[in-house]
């Protein structure tokens, strides 16, 4: 069974604007949405909410508001609301667990308010066993006009990418959009190259032709997949989130992959998906693969 689209919400101007856009990918893919909102006690709060109780029916009253401002827009979703007393990082992933996808807000350009501020995005981001979008708070329909792309970062062999490839397939057919596969290569130092490697390269006629190549073999199923959507490959020289940066402009969402890394210090989502998380100039995907 599909789970639903999950909006973690916080009362920030980018939270409202990730709950907009939860609604309607929801309602896009004919799914339920699912609203989550973690807090925690304030003793030192205003004095018109410095107990318990009346700060919890203040919380529970700015998600109601919130929640109806939604439904008017959209009278036919189904819409549930779960707010947890808790830390914010294990009511989201607990709720990525079960859903489609996860939705949450997102200033860009800067960093990341609210319940993603400094490590507390990196685990969400990183432990969620789901896609999760970051929206910001300038996110508006009009930025889903037809002809804007979905774009997708592809890098590795066929099998890094699927996921990510898969999920912007997905999107962009719900849509009626076409995707942008960008593959972006670097030239790596001569000591990198075996005699198996040059030999693939002289086979196909130089490292440009050769990265062409290696993203056609990873688009090919999707192509086959989803016939109706339109695909451009796009082979750039340069590192990967500059490039997926540079055509960020004419995209309605981008899609970049991630494997989990944890360290000594905690969650890493790694140097692309962190770099497009707080420069696109539209919501982000970040797709978790193995």
């Amino acid at each position: 069974m599909t789970g639903p689209i999950t909006a973690g919400i916080d009362g920030t101007d980018e939270s409202l604007a990730a709950l907009a856009w939860a609604a309607r990918e929801a309602v896009r893919r004919d799914l339920a949405l699912r609203v989550v909102h973690a807090w925690r006690f304030q003793p030192n709060a205003a004095a018109e909410v410095a107990d318990r109780d009346a700060q919890e029916r203040w919380v529970r009253e700015a998600v109601r508001r919130a929640v109806a401002a939604v439904a008017e827009r959209h009278p036919a979703l189904g819409v549930s609301v779960d707010v947890d007393e808790g830390g914010p990082v294990e009511s989201l992933v607990a709720a990525a667990a079960g859903a489609e996808l996860l939705v949450l807000g997102s200033r860009g350009h800067g960093a990341v308010v609210g319940f993603l501020l400094g490590s507390v995005g990196r685990q969400v981001i990183a432990e969620a066993a789901c896609p999760v979008v970051l929206v910001r708070a300038g996110d508006r329909p009009s930025s889903e006009v037809a002809g804007h792309e979905i774009v997708v970062g592809q890098q590795g062999e066929p099998e890094d990418s699927a996921a990510a490839l898969r999920f912007a397939f997905e999107t962009a057919a719900a849509r009626g959009a076409g995707v942008r596969v960008v593959r972006a290569w670097t030239l790596p130092p001569v000591f990198a190259y075996s005699p198996g490697s040059l030999r693939l390269l002289d086979e196909a006629g130089g490292l440009e032709p050769y990265e062409k190549k290696a993203l056609a073999e990873a688009v090919r199923p999707w192509r086959e997949r989803f016939p109706d959507v339109p695909v451009v490959e796009h082979v750039e020289m340069g590192s990967a989130a500059e490039v997926l940066l540079s055509v960020s402009g004419r995209a309605q969402l981008m899609v970049v992959g991630r494997r989990a890394h944890r360290t000594a210090v905690g969650a890493w989502i790694g140097s692309v998906a962190y770099g497009v998380l707080h420069h696109a100039d539209c919501p982000v995907a970040v797709v978790p693969h193995d």
